[in-house]
């Protein structure tokens, strides 16, 4: 295989090329008799300045765009044509993430709570998931402020955060949440603004994070039930999610075998209620897409259809079971499959 080296154009060349161009260094550079070296670099120097020139010109461009405008989920929020359907991801792999992140949904949680996702798991299906156009949201094992941190300098466009009790542990919360002055949360993370769009810089990522990204509650304890009012009138609070089993368990009315009381249907209501009085939107968890249509009839503006585990292993049953004649494959009743 052979090279063949590029000449320097001829002057007659040159001006053809000044004649169809704004730039007067072109002129100077036929007016003279340049070494091919310096040639090479004059050129190598004008395509490295252009090159910096778009794209400082397309950064600018990007920059005005905010991200609330690549958070899927805020976007369903603001436009208000009815509720925000998502999934549950608990096995690791940015592959899970992606194949559960093309399927449809606004937003796939990351559940680093009860999920087989730790801190690295996490910082991989994050951008899978945000790659897909989907928004990532991750659920933290607990209300701690280095949770909150890891979880949004990974990306997240939102954070779930269960187990809350009282408005003060939603204060906590907002300030873990938020840069200064709203809170205290500390600013350095190279990563998250890309999850947003390639372009923004850190210093974008700083000025918009406050108003674009989610602080979702779960309402699942006695405690906060008690409180709902109080944590859903406080500035900083985005969502009230509900956890049904955790509630059921809390208040004494537990899930058996897919059963619930009528007191947890009226402590599901009530979260409801509290949202819509404070102009929050409510969310839930459900384990089927009937219970998920029942819900988003309701007026839920959040609903997790799915669990990659419950979803995986119902599949499977089913297909088994229709293989050996058996028929339906049972019902699974569990948050997470049996």
């Amino acid at each position: 295989m052979s090279i063949r080296m590029i000449r320097r154009p001829s002057p007659r060349t040159m001006q053809r090329i000044t004649a169809h161009t704004t730039l007067p260094l072109f002129s100077k550079l036929a007016s003279r008799s340049l070494p091919r070296q310096s040639f090479y670099t004059f050129f190598s120097g004008f395509s490295n300045r252009h090159s910096a020139l778009y794209h400082s010109g397309n950064r600018n461009r990007t920059a005005m765009a905010s991200m609330k405008a690549a958070n899927r989920l805020m976007v369903a929020f603001d436009e208000g044509k009815g509720p925000s359907m998502g999934c549950w991801q608990m096995i690791p792999g940015s592959n899970v993430s992606r194949t559960l992140a093309r399927t449809g949904v606004d937003w796939v949680v990351v559940d680093c709570e009860h999920g087989n996702m730790d801190d690295a798991a996490m910082h991989e299906a994050v951008p899978a998931i945000a790659a897909c156009g989907v928004s990532p949201i991750v659920r933290i094992p607990d209300n701690q402020s280095f949770m909150v941190k890891r979880a949004l300098d990974s990306g997240a466009h939102g954070v779930i955060v269960p187990l809350l009790y009282t408005v003060e542990d939603a204060e906590k919360l907002v300030l873990s949440a938020k840069f200064p002055p709203q809170g205290h949360r500390g600013f350095g993370s190279p990563f998250p603004q890309e999850r947003f769009h390639p372009d923004l810089g850190s210093t974008d990522y700083l000025q918009q994070a406050n108003e674009s990204l989610l602080t979702i509650v779960q309402i699942e304890t006695k405690a906060a039930l008690e409180n709902v009012d109080g944590i859903a009138a406080l500035p900083g609070i985005d969502v009230l999610f509900v956890g049904p089993f955790d509630l059921g368990n809390n208040i004494g009315r537990p899930i058996i075998n897919g059963v619930m009381h009528d007191d947890l249907h009226a402590a599901i209501a009530q979260v409801l209620s509290a949202a819509n009085k404070a102009g929050k939107k409510a969310g839930i968890f459900c384990t089927s897409g009937e219970q998920s249509n029942g819900y988003a009839k309701d007026g839920f503006h959040m609903i997790s259809v799915a669990t990659d585990t419950l979803i995986l292993q119902a599949s499977v049953m089913e297909a088994l079971s229709t293989a050996k004649g058996l028929g339906p494959a049972p019902k699974l009743m569990g948050p997470y499959g049996k």
